[in-house]
């Protein structure tokens, strides 16, 4: 699984032109599967997120997660994670895993992470046609990526 992590001011999803979920100081998450992966890495995934340590502290170090903080965060399903571009201009999704792993490992995703201490977890609607808008904080940009575990 890969995860991009954005420390965002406030970020929100419109889901297919009629519904919009938004969160304000907290984590931004894009969340990918690869065909290889495996749902039972999904806690230690959400752990490690709401528990980066990607928010200043009064010094202003990277000292201070967003789970300490009690802030929101925002989760959107993204298979594009997995474009392999290594070939011509048109990315690859192979390795991109399709339902039920998919479903499976983001619904399993969402509810540990929902079993931290943030305020609280909105997120997209996995397969649908989203517009995601957010002002990325700093910018602070972290990927993690669970192959990098093994």
């Amino acid at each position: 699984m890969k995860a991009v992590i954005q420390r965002v001011k406030r970020a929100s999803v419109t889901i297919e032109g009629r519904e919009t979920r938004s969160i304000g100081p907290g984590l931004c998450i894009l969340f990918g599967v690869r065909t290889t992966d495996d749902p039972a890495e999904c806690e230690k995934l959400a752990q490690k997120c709401a528990s980066l340590r990607i928010f200043e502290d009064d010094e202003g170090k990277l000292n201070v997660s967003a789970e300490q903080l009690g802030l929101e965060a925002l989760v959107v399903s993204n298979f594009t994670l997995y474009g392999d571009t290594r070939r011509g201009r048109r990315p690859s999704f192979d390795k991109a895993a399709k339902p039920p792993l998919s479903t499976d490992c983001y619904e399993r995703f969402v509810e540990c992470l929902r079993a931290t201490q943030l305020k609280a977890v909105k997120t997209g609607e996995f397969g649908a046609e989203m517009q995601l808008e957010l002002v990325n904080d700093g910018p602070v940009t972290i990927v993690i990526e669970t192959d990098d575990w093994k």
